[in-house]
C-alpha cells in the first residue's frame, strides 16, 4: 500500500471516530449548541474528499473543487450585501475574476496570480459601476465587492497553489494547513463553551473569548510538533512557529469575518441566523491562514 493511500485511510478512520463523538456527545448533551461544530465537521469531510481527488487523480480535479468552492463563498458573501441594480454589473465582472486568478495558478505564472485581484483587478473593478451609473453608493459597492474578492478568492486560491508549487510536498501541506485552522477553530469554540468568561468582541461573536483563544493556541501549536513528520518537511522549532502563525491568522480570519458578516446582516437576524452553517462559516479562518502559510513556507523553504 502507497504512503498516500496510507494516509487518506488513516485519516479517514479519525474522521468516523470524530462524526461518531460529536453525535454521541449531542445526544449527551442536547442543551449545548454544537453546530458550529457540525459545520466544521462538514468541512473536513468536504476538504477530505478535495485531498482524495488531489492525491488519487490529478492536480487539476483538485484547482476545479477548489475553484468552485471559492466560487460559492464569494455567491454568499455578496448575498449579505444590500445591492441596487447598478451593482450587478459589478458582481458579474468579480466572478469573471475567479477562472482567471485560477488560470495563473494552472500554468504556475506566481507573479500574475499574487498582484491580479490586489493591484489589476483593484483598479479595473470600479469601470462597470463608473460607466453610466451615477455616483450614489460607489464607494461602499466598489469596496465591499474588492473585500469579497481578497477574502473569498485571493485569500482562498493559496490553497489551490500548493500542489502546482510543490508537487513533492503540495497534498500534505494543504492537509497539514487545513487540520491544523480547523482544529483552532473547534478548540477554541468548545473551550469558549465550557471555560470562556471574556468575550473579546460580545456584539459579534459571544463565542470567541480570550480563554477559547489561549486553548486553541495552545492546542494548534501542540499539533504541528505532532503530525509535522507525517505531513511536512518542517523541522519541529519551524512546526512550533508555524503552528503559533496559523493559531493567529485563523483567530483574526474568523473576529474579521465576524464582524464583517454582523455590519452587513444589521437588522436581518433571520439571515445572520441561516449564515451560521454557510461555507463562510466553515472557510471564515482560511482566508486568513492560507495566504500566511504560504508565504512563510515559500520565504523559508526553496521547494516552494
Amino acid at each position: 500500500m502507497s504512503g498516500s493511500a496510507f494516509t487518506l485511510i488513516l485519516i479517514f478512520a479519525a474522521m468516523l471516530v470524530i462524526q461518531l463523538v460529536y453525535i454521541v456527545i449531542g445526544k449527551l448533551q442536547p442543551d449545548k449548541d454544537y453546530r458550529v461544530i457540525g459545520a466544521r465537521i462538514k468541512t473536513w469531510w468536504g476538504m477530505f474528499f478535495i485531498f482524495c481527488l488531489a492525491t488519487l487523480f490529478n492536480q487539476i480535479v483538485s484547482l476545479l473543487s477548489l475553484m468552485v468552492l471559492t466560487f460559492f463563498a464569494l455567491k454568499e458573501y455578496y448575498s449579505m450585501i444590500r445591492t441596487r441594480k447598478a451593482d450587478r454589473r459589478l458582481f458579474l465582472w468579480s466572478y469573471l475574476a475567479i477562472p482567471l486568478q485560477f488560470y495563473w495558478i494552472y500554468i504556475g505564472w506566481y507573479g500574475m496570480f499574487i498582484v491580479f485581484i490586489p493591484i489589476y483587478v483593484f483598479l479595473l473593478l470600479p469601470l462597470p459601476r463608473l460607466i453610466n451609473k451615477g455616483t450614489g453608493g460607489f464607494l461602499r459597492s466598489v469596496s465591499s465587492t474588492q473585500w469579497g474578492l481578497m477574502l473569498m478568492v485571493f485569500g482562498l486560491s493559496h490553497l489551490a497553489y500548493f500542489p502546482f508549487a510543490t508537487p513533492q510536498y503540495g497534498g500534505g501541506l494543504v492537509l497539514f494547513l487545513v487540520v491544523l485552522t480547523q482544529l483552532n477553530d473547534v478548540v477554541h469554540y468548545v473551550a469558549s463553551m465550557y471555560i470562556g468568561k471574556r468575550r473579546i468582541v460580545p456584539t459579534s461573536n459571544p463565542h470567541i473569548t480570550w480563554e477559547g483563544f489561549a486553548c486553541a493556541f495552545v492546542a494548534t501549536i501542540l499539533a504541528s510538533y505532532f503530525i509535522h513528520p507525517y505531513l511536512t518537511p518542517f523541522g519541529w522549532e519551524f512546526a512550533l512557529i508555524i503552528g503559533a502563525l496559523i493559531s493567529l491568522a485563523g483567530f483574526f480570519g474568523s473576529l474579521t469575518l465576524s464582524v464583517l458578516k454582523r455590519d452587513l446582516l444589521i437588522g436581518d437576524s433571520d439571515r445572520a441566523e441561516a449564515l451560521k452553517e454557510s461555507y463562510l462559516s466553515r472557510v471564515d479562518s482560511l482566508t486568513y491562514t492560507a495566504p500566511v502559510f504560504f508565504h512563510v513556507v515559500r520565504y523559508f523553504f526553496d521547494f516552494m
